[in-house]
């Protein structure tokens, strides 16, 4: 039977992220997207946290626990409750840490994980998505070649987060027909970093084109040696990961609209009370719990070791049209209010607009 009741402990850390969220995240969420800057304060109190450091081995200073994608659905939702640019931001690490932890060599884990569990934020990222139109995560068109005793990387791909500081980047490449990740280091020979990219939304969440030039990395950096990784199911936990996201800033969506139509007067009344309006809200309620028992089914078969890849592609596309149609009905009821900057809904609507683009990312 299918439960989806949280457990102490998930309760314990949703709350805490929630109480991260409602004190200190919301407050700043405004400026952050105005100055296209986080606070280095609020990313620090995030990353204390601790919610990557349950997966990394005890022996490399983490808490041994098993990998959970239900929890990582539910965290995910929490943050991007409050802010999206700031989720994404603090899940960086994870786009390299967990296909490490869960794929790569011993002489890998130990030289990368340990800081993901340390007290500073790490410079982990990784460079999975493209920026043609017919790009697909198995097959991406950045091609890696076998010369000798090393790989040559060759393509470009786009909005990698915080690629700029970061001193390790998993690339995702085809190699001879297949998809492969590689590990490249800050200081690799063909990597370039192109200025920093400016998009619709997440504006404060910092993203770079990566380019690949016949960037060589010896054989050691294929991520699990001769035996590889299993790049499928990771696009099933950052597909499931990103539905996390999608909930979450769909549910402060709905908040909003919500209790400013419970406030909005109108001839007389509030106008939640008028029956377009009431419509409006109740389905985009009944569009965030559907969303979310999608993204936390495909959460909990992934747990069982089952073939996620279909279930969490259809959570993942009915997440991004469902958080796309309520952040827009979120404007249509502020009205013109809706359209003003000062109000979170407009932003929500420009972020939500990023899910169909920011394939690979939102591991956890």
């Amino acid at each position: 039977m299918i439960s989806f009741q949280p457990t102490e402990d998930q309760t314990l850390v949703v709350e805490t992220i929630r109480r991260f969220v409602n004190e200190r995240v919301v407050k700043t969420r405004h400026d952050s997207d105005e100055s296209r800057q986080l606070p280095a304060n609020l990313v620090k109190e995030g990353w204390g946290l601790g919610l990557l450091a349950g997966w990394v081995p005890e022996d490399l200073g983490g808490l041994g626990e098993e990998h959970s994608m239900v929890s990582g659905a539910l965290y995910a939702e929490e943050l991007a409750a409050g802010d999206l640019s700031l989720a994404l931001h603090l899940l960086t690490p994870a786009l390299a840490g967990l296909p490490i932890a869960l794929y790569g060599t011993a002489e890998q884990k130990e030289r990368w994980l340990p800081a993901l569990a340390g007290d500073d934020f790490p410079h982990l990222t990784a460079a999975w998505g493209e920026s043609h139109w017919d790009f697909d995560p198995l097959t991406p068109r950045t091609l890696a070649t076998l010369q000798d005793d090393k790989y040559v990387l060759n393509g470009h791909k786009a909005i990698v987060p915080l690629a700029e500081d970061a001193e390790l980047i998993l690339v995702y490449a085809t190699e001879a027909g297949q998809p492969q990740v590689f590990l490249v280091e800050k200081d690799a020979p063909g990597l370039k970093i192109s200025p920093r990219e400016r998009n619709m939304g997440l504006n404060a969440l910092a993203t770079y084109e990566v380019i690949l030039e016949n960037c060589t990395v010896p054989t050691s950096a294929r991520l699990g040696g001769e035996q590889g990784a299993d790049v499928t199911r990771l696009l099933a936990y950052s597909r499931v990961g990103l539905g996390g996201l999608a909930v979450g800033l769909a549910r402060s969506a709905h908040a909003y609209a919500m209790n400013y139509a419970k406030e909005r007067q109108a001839f007389g009344r509030p106008i939640a009370q008028f029956q377009s309006i009431a419509f409006m809200l109740a389905e985009m309620a009944w569009e965030v719990d559907a969303a979310r028992l999608m993204v936390l089914e495909a959460a909990w078969n992934l747990d069982r070791g089952h073939d996620g890849l279909s279930q969490s592609a259809l959570a993942k596309i009915y997440s991004d049209e469902m958080a796309l149609m309520v952040a827009d009905r979120s404007v249509q009821i502020l009205g013109g209010h809706g359209y003003i900057r000062e109000h979170p809904v407009e932003g929500f609507l420009r972020n939500a607009r990023s899910f169909v683009l920011i394939n690979g990312l939102g591991m956890i």
